[in-house]
């Protein structure tokens, strides 16, 4: 069953003006429920007009947005209640912290929502606990803690409100290695353990191969592609052309192939390489030995 769905959707900044410019066009694509999917583009491809769409943000020029069955623009939909279903979270997300506390930070959808106290407190611990929000930090202010601690409130505010879509645009931007890992981590965690449907946008390529099970890859505005992500990093050349990186395993993978080691045209993570270095050594000793 798909639960997000666009229909020759399509974004107009400026409409009428000399500045117009259009930044989604004729857009279609279907997600899955529990699928993980990943987005990627090169800056000003689409992607954050496109997710902003998905909760009502913004209004389409043109086309149409499902969400759960529905449009979200037909008559009787209230656009309030699409985004208690679809949660979105933005790039730098601790910026939209404010409470005084951690607590009352994540408790701010479930109390907008009209749940009673014990059911905030209910969410708000079950939301902490799935990002990695210790109990310590819950009385604490949210500006007294680190920038990758934050990013996991802000995330947990969200996830509170306990939304069967969630979209992630660049969850895990300007956080260092270690505190990138570990947002992620909890995000892909999540997932598994909730099956909700999760739309992670990234500039990064190893975020997304990590994790997501297929990918939609943006250019100008449109969709170039949308494909299990073994097909989309099979295209090596192709997503090189259009502007975007590739993982460094790829490359690697890319020249040993021109060198005349093959070992595939799927190789996207370090783990997938080492398997098939691997069996090529074990198979060329089994035939120096026969």
């Amino acid at each position: 069953m798909n639960v997000v769905q666009t229909k020759n959707l399509s974004y107009k900044y400026s409409v009428g003006t000399p500045f117009e410019v259009t930044a989604i066009d004729d857009v279609s694509f279907m997600v899955d429920e529990g699928d993980f999917i990943g987005i990627i583009g090169h800056t000003g491809s689409g992607k954050s007009t496109l997710m902003q769409h998905l909760n009502g943000l913004l209004k389409q020029t043109s086309g149409e947005v499902w969400i759960n069955g529905r449009n979200i623009r037909s008559k009787g939909v209230n656009i309030r209640d699409v985004r208690f279903e679809v949660g979105l979270v933005f790039q730098y997300s601790e910026h939209q912290l404010f409470e005084e506390t951690v607590f009352k930070d994540i408790a701010f959808g479930p109390r907008n929502m009209g749940l009673s106290e014990e059911q905030i407190k209910e969410r708000v611990l079950r939301a902490s606990v799935s990002m990695g929000v210790h109990d310590s930090w819950l009385q604490r202010s949210p500006f007294d803690l680190s920038g990758g601690q934050k990013r996991r409130v802000a995330l947990a505010g969200v996830i509170a409100m306990q939304p069967n879509i969630l979209i992630l645009d660049e969850p895990a931007a300007g956080l260092d290695p270690g505190g990138r890992n570990k947002v992620l981590k909890f995000i892909s965690d999540y997932h598994k353990d909730s099956g909700v449907t999760v739309i992670l946008v990234s500039h990064s390529m190893e975020d997304i191969v990590k994790y997501a099970n297929k990918v939609l890859v943006m250019n100008k505005g449109g969709i170039f592609c949308y494909e299990d992500t073994d097909s989309v990093f099979a295209k090596v050349n192709d997503i090189t052309e259009i502007g975007l990186g590739v993982p460094q395993i790829t490359r690697v993978a890319e020249r040993l192939r021109q060198s005349g080691v093959d070992l595939g045209n799927d190789i996207y993570t370090v783990e997938r390489a080492s398997e098939r270095i691997i069996y090529a050594m074990n198979k060329k000793r089994k035939t120096l030995k026969e």
